[in-house]
């Protein structure tokens, strides 16, 4: 079951007083998390202490507050547990593991988000930084997820957005390398904090600069998350 679903119409009322107090222009991140049974333990420990200094690092940057929008889709069952918000707004509440792992119905229902938040923002005349999409995953699939690869391969060839998957543990990367354009790359133990202190930076390197500007994404390595 989801809940928290984002609706545009519903958001229409909303959004004018949204984007009158708030006119910057906005580089959306989506989050799919995989919360499944296999993530208990130390892993979720971890992911939850790493998506709290994620929020801290942004929070702590002015602008970064004003123009980075983060929404958060966990899966395990899938739950939009974060619509759409700007940095100073976000709030996630502890995350939780168990269920199985309905990759494809979760990246699906990201796609879905993403695609109404930019309908919204153009409605409004935000400009807009090419979105990012993280998928984290630690084990196989147990939906249906043959639909994703072309649908995120277009995605990349139109610039709608960018698309990076990380694997924890036993993620199953012969699935995530059919998905992803870009090479995923696989998370060092369960070092979210440094993995997070990196997505952090890099949004703040982009809410930086202007859309449509090319923007150089931060080296990963000094940061020491992912396994070469």
């Amino acid at each position: 079951m989801e809940n928290n679903s984002y609706n545009y119409d519903e958001q229409q009322p909303f959004a004018a007083a949204e984007f009158a107090e708030n006119p910057e222009p906005r580089c959306p991140c989506v989050l799919l998390l995989d919360t499944s049974g296999s993530m208990q333990g130390d892993p979720i420990e971890e992911l939850n202490s790493g998506i709290q200094g994620f929020r801290e690092e942004l929070f702590g940057d002015s602008l970064s507050m004003k123009r980075v929008e983060i929404a958060v889709v966990t899966f395990g069952p899938v739950n939009v547990v974060q619509n759409f918000t700007t940095a100073d707004q976000f709030r996630l509440p502890r995350l939780e593991a168990n269920g199985d792992t309905p990759l494809g119905a979760a990246v699906s229902r990201g796609l879905g988000l993403l695609k109404q938040r930019k309908e919204v923002l153009r409605a409004n005349g935000i400009k807009l930084f090419r979105p990012w999409i993280f998928l984290i995953t630690d084990g196989e699939p147990t939906d249906n997820w043959s639909h994703l690869p072309q649908l995120i391969r277009a995605g990349e060839e139109t610039k709608s957005f960018s698309f990076f998957a990380l694997g924890v543990k036993n993620a199953d990367f012969k699935v995530l390398n059919q998905i992803a354009v870009r090479e995923p790359l696989k998370l060092s133990g369960v070092r979210f904090k440094e993995f997070f202190l990196w997505l952090s930076a890099s949004l703040k390197n982009v809410s930086r600069s202007n859309p449509g500007d090319s923007v150089p994404i931060p080296d990963y390595k000094p940061y020491g998350w992912s396994e070469v």
